[in-house]
């Protein structure tokens, strides 16, 4: 069985590896807020560059968001693995100016695959929620 301390530090190391790497979400404003083994949360604050015609968050950066959370909790064990699909639904527009907040959890791991389940919120507001899927990837090294 894992040694939770060590465990806890794998994630916070993987994690911060990929907010290193990850220059879509970094240039999204996407900020890592925590992580521990099969969870994580991620936020960013809806500015100008987020809004789309309606002047709301545009929905891609929304997924963005979601699944910036579902990688962090997928990788949270050091074994790297990718989205192999994901539903949204959004229940709310995000409005300019409103830190949103992605918090991925896991809900099952069965073999090299994995399920996920993310809420963004607004404060106390759901504006989202996601369902990933995973696939653990043998041979692709975990980020350092």
């Amino acid at each position: 069985m894992d040694d939770l301390p060590d465990a806890a530090a794998v994630a916070r190391r993987t994690a911060d590896a990929m907010a290193r790497n990850d220059s879509a979400a970094r240039g999204a404003g996407v900020r890592l807020v925590d992580v521990e083994p099969g969870a994580a949360s991620v936020a960013m604050v809806v500015t100008e560059q987020h809004l789309n015609g309606h002047g709301i968050c545009h929905g891609g950066f929304l997924f963005l968001l979601a699944d910036a959370a579902l990688a962090y909790a997928a990788n949270s064990h050091g074994v790297s693995s990718l989205a192999q699909g994901a539903d949204i639904a959004f229940l709310r527009p995000g409005a300019l100016g409103e830190e949103l907040v992605a918090t991925a959890v896991e809900r099952a791991v069965s073999g090299r695959s994995g399920l996920y389940d993310v809420t963004v919120r607004a404060g106390d507001a759901v504006v989202a929620e996601l369902r990933g899927r995973t696939r653990q990837v043998p041979g692709l090294a975990p980020p350092t």
